[in-house]
């Protein structure tokens, strides 16, 4: 059925009002259709209006581009999935001697590297940087062992930039226009600060509506998290990726599941190259979001539906306002409902909660999980290089299962799902926010 452009700007515009999120954009393909709609201000300072064809920065969404880079080279026999990092990188170094040695492709495009990833270091502003940042990884340690398990690794996405860099003899950025952009004609689609201000840019907000403190993240994320691109150059990437010979030969391999998730119930029960796996009522769903400082992103490929679906906001209750647009948009569209977020069971049910209090660790962030009140209470600390980017968050988690609780800050409508786990003979680990984290005391 064909969509009603003037609704959809109107429910935008209300649903971005309600959740108090200064600005978004909108496109979706369905029916063999664009759409593309905007609300409210780029920045709250200056009350620049948000376009259609306004840049926002997409954060982590960039990751499926920088798997798709590396497919591309795939396809064109420069390399495998299961080609070892150190047979491409000759100076790379991981903290352990085993890791660096059978850590893979597929590896870290599917987060199962095991390497401590939030390695937010700044290694300039030189076409060098990703060279930099890969050394800096020398120090990381591992949260278990390669392939043993799942989390989201950043610094594995730097790492496989790096890779795109040596294989073909251009910096990330480069490479990114040339292997995609200009491919697909993608003239709102850049990396680098001085190249977005050229267009009608967002700036990122806080959680008290002000200003975020930096506009972006240093260059050196660049592979893992810091592409700017309007809404509709979003859906015409991910559109090539349902169009075999658009881009790859055979995009769909990207979509199959190759991991099942220890925490299911965060975006995706499943991982691919590059996706976040998912089913809703019967369909396949191909998703990823993005966070930066401030700035929110979201997007949907729906590959048997023939539908894409891309938000960008720049502040405001977005895990909420995303959620509810594209319920909303998918049941108009498809009749499709969309799962709700696990919530706390109607009845309270009982767990010793004993085992699972202590400290959990990795870079970037440090878990305090206590007793409270009969329950849990979790306590995130941002350390190292995250400190001023994230903030801390408190969370009274209420048991869904013997491993798996709920838990929001105040003022959110979603709740966020934890997941315990504990291996014989092995170390504990909390699952949250897509990370493995051990239990370190």
């Amino acid at each position: 059925m064909k969509a009603d452009k003037e609704h959809w700007a109107s429910r935008l515009a209300a649903l971005a009002a309600e959740c108090e999120v200064p600005g978004a954009s909108l496109a979706f393909w369905s029916g063999g259709d664009l759409y593309a709609c905007a609300t409210g201000v780029l920045n709250t300072a200056t009350g620049a209006a948000v376009r259609t064809d306004s840049l926002f920065q997409i954060g982590s969404i960039t990751k499926v581009w920088t798997a798709t880079q590396l497919m591309l080279l795939v396809e064109q026999r420069r390399l495998t999935l299961d080609t070892t990092v150190a047979e491409v990188l000759p100076g790379f170094r991981v903290g352990d001697r085993q890791a660096t040695e059978t850590i893979t492709l597929r590896h870290l495009l599917t987060h199962t590297s095991g390497i401590d990833g939030d390695l937010f270091v700044d290694t300039g502003r030189g076409d060098d940087c990703l060279e930099r940042y890969v050394t800096a990884c020398a120090a990381l340690e591992q949260t278990f062992p390669v392939g043993g398990s799942h989390s989201y690794c950043n610094s594995g996405f730097v790492i496989a930039g790096r890779v795109v860099e040596q294989v073909t003899g251009q910096v990330w950025d480069q490479a990114l226009r040339e292997q995609i952009c200009a491919p697909l004609g993608l003239a709102h689609t850049w990396t680098l600060p001085e190249d977005v201000l050229r267009f009608s840019s967002a700036m990122g907000h806080g959680d008290d509506g002000g200003l975020a403190p930096t506009w972006g993240l240093p260059r050196s994320i660049g592979p893992a998290g810091l592409i700017c691109a309007s809404a509709t150059d979003v859906v015409t990437f991910s559109r090539a990726h349902l169009t075999p010979g658009a881009l790859l030969a055979e995009p769909a391999v990207m979509r199959e599941p190759l991991v099942d998730l220890p925490n299911p119930h965060c975006g995706g029960r499943q991982w691919g190259i590059g996706w976040s796996l998912d089913e809703w009522g019967g369909h396949q769903v191909a998703a990823h979001t993005g966070d930066t400082v401030g700035q929110h992103a979201a997007l949907w490929v729906l590959p048997e539906l023939e539908t894409v679906v891309a938000v960008l906001v720049n502040g405001g209750r977005s895990i909420e306002f995303q959620h509810r647009l594209i319920s909303e948009l998918l049941a108009s569209l498809h009749q499709l409902t969309v799962p709700e977020p696990l919530a706390p069971p109607t009845e309270p049910v009982d767990v010793d909660t004993a085992a699972y209090t202590g400290v959990y660790e990795r870079a970037g962030s440090r878990i305090q999980v206590s007793s409270h009140g009969g329950g849990l209470r979790l306590r995130t600390e941002p350390t190292g290089m995250l400190v001023g980017l994230a903030q801390p968050r408190t969370l009274d988690l209420t048991a869904v299962d013997a491993t798996t609780f709920v838990g929001r800050s105040n003022g959110d409508a979603t709740w966020d799902a934890v997941v315990f786990e504990n291996r014989p003979g092995g170390p504990s680990y909390l699952h949250y926010s897509g990370r493995a984290t051990p239990k370190t005391g």
